[in-house]
């Protein structure tokens, strides 16, 4: 019988990995893409993308695990963590539901994701002892910030892909580290 710590560590790797694989084979199947140009929700563009389909359904299924983390595990340590790490995974999805077809709607259902992680930081580093942890956490948090702020105000990183990334790997350590030494253990 496989046991409920199992689950959530598969659970909780899979929410992570599973998009980062689809994305890097969308990236792979797409020679037009420019991570220094493209946003990548524009891997996922399903009028535009012939990696679309692989591309949102990675982000759809991500989404799902993400949820289910939340729910299952996440909210038993921090309910703050819970619901925010819910609406993360909702809004995962909902980018690759309203894919860039739909313009601004796909552009704030990003922006929302992009700011739950960014609360996932700030929540991590208000819960959790460890002043080490926290500070790692406040630095990566601050390094996401800048790369945003570079991309949209400044548009020295003309692409988005890049600060998406920076997000995205700012929160991984600390999504784990909840997930898998925390959340998993009860």
């Amino acid at each position: 019988m496989v046991s409920r710590s199992s689950i959530c560590i598969s659970t909780s790797i899979a929410s992570l990995l599973i998009p980062l694989l689809f994305i890097g084979i969308a990236i792979l199947q797409s020679n037009w893409f420019n991570i220094y140009r493209n946003a990548l929700s524009d891997l996922g563009h399903a009028t535009r993308s012939i990696a679309a389909p692989i591309f949102n359904l990675g982000l759809s299924l991500g989404g799902v695990l993400i949820i289910v983390v939340a729910t299952h595990f996440l909210i038993n340590i921090s309910r703050a963590l819970g619901v925010t790490a819910t609406i993360s995974g909702y809004s995962l999805i909902l980018i690759a539901v309203f894919d860039e077809v739909y313009g601004k709607l796909h552009f704030w259902v990003s922006v929302l994701f992009f700011i739950t992680l960014a609360i996932l930081l700030c929540i991590y580093i208000a819960v959790f002892k460890g002043l080490i942890k926290r500070i790692a956490a406040a630095i990566t948090l601050v390094i996401a910030v800048v790369a945003w702020i570079l991309h949209l105000a400044a548009k020295i990183l003309p692409g988005a892909a890049i600060p998406e990334l920076i997000s995205i790997i700012a929160i991984a350590p600390f999504y784990i580290d909840t997930t898998i030494k925390k959340a998993c253990r009860i």
